[in-house]
């Protein structure tokens, strides 16, 4: 079973964040720059939120708030579900689906190392599935 590590080897280990006291506005752009539906919200090096395009779109457009005068910390997930790196992928779906994530952080010795988001699990899932599969067949076919 592949694990979280497994995930953020293949991946890459970049992550982006941005500062509480960042704008909105500049989270965007960070997010719209490098392909991402999520920042992690440091204050130094602790992880204190999450900032996602779900966020935005409940905190910030459908109520009418302007990007550029909000702050992330206004609008970011305070509360985040976080997971260790020896975590298994299957654990870490179950734990998205029961609590309707689609990004976790990897912290590892309260450290962010990453984030994981549910495409990332998928995409690790499908391949352990297919291995298996070709796997099956070879000894099937001999």
């Amino acid at each position: 079973m592949q694990t979280v590590a497994d995930i953020l080897g293949s991946k890459g280990r970049e992550l982006w964040t941005v500062k509480p006291t960042d704008t909105v506005l500049e989270a965007l752009r960070v997010m719209a720059e490098h392909d991402i539906g999520a920042v992690a919200v440091l204050d130094g090096e602790k992880l204190v939120g999450i900032f996602t395009e779900r966020d935005y779109a409940r905190k910030v457009v459908l109520i009418g708030r302007a990007s550029r005068d909000s702050a992330v910390r206004d609008i970011m997930t305070h509360k985040v579900m976080c997971v260790a790196p020896d975590r298994p992928v299957n654990e870490c779906m179950a734990l998205m689906t029961e609590h309707r994530l689609r990004h976790l952080p990897v912290l590892h010795q309260k450290r962010v190392v990453g984030i994981v988001s549910i495409g990332d699990l998928v995409k690790a899932t499908i391949e352990e599935q297919e291995f298996t599969i070709t796997q099956l067949q070879s000894y099937v076919t001999g």
